[in-house]
């Protein structure tokens, strides 16, 4: 096997780690951890369910982003004449590259801003308080943003490896 199926293979199982994981939390964990009772100790499961799945999640991306890189240079796009040219990303490959790496960076972007400042603002806040209820909502909002740009992500991807 070549080291080029091996860094995406890695990679696949990396988006597998991240994708799966934002979703598990979304279509499992989050509706059963809504239930629990009291408010508290609610507040503090989510509060280590996040914690946990944070550090999984870095890791993930960091692994995504050094095979994302890694398996674009097998591939010979980090070549300055690749980004300078129009023709390629007026081409199908060349835009279901623009997406996924685009979509790539707002998910990152967004999960910084999930993990480092809403998240753990709302781990903060007193459970049952106005302010503790508006944190979780932007806190599921920007989760279920991130979720549609996994989809677009992996929509992108499949193109990718159908070759555009």
């Amino acid at each position: 096997m070549s080291a080029y199926y091996v860094t995406v293979t890695i990679h696949i199982f990396a988006a597998l780690l991240w994708l799966g994981g934002m979703f598990f939390l979304a279509a499992v964990g989050a509706p059963v951890l809504r239930r629990i009772e009291p408010p508290a100790l609610r507040a503090e499961v989510f509060r280590a369910l996040g914690l946990a799945f944070r550090k999984v999640g870095w890791i993930a991306i960091a692994v995504l982003v050094v095979t994302g890189v890694l398996n674009l240079h097998v591939r010979g796009m980090l070549s300055g004449a690749v980004w300078s040219d129009g023709a390629f990303w007026a081409g199908t490959y060349g835009r279901s590259l623009a997406v996924k790496l685009v979509t790539v960076v707002l998910m990152i972007g967004l999960s910084a801003i999930h993990d480092f400042a809403v998240g753990p603002a709302a781990a903060r806040a007193q459970p049952g308080t106005p302010r503790a209820a508006q944190l979780r909502r932007w806190s599921a909002w920007i989760a279920r943003a991130n979720a549609l740009l996994g989809i677009v992500l992996v929509v992108a991807a499949v193109r990718l490896a159908r070759g555009g």
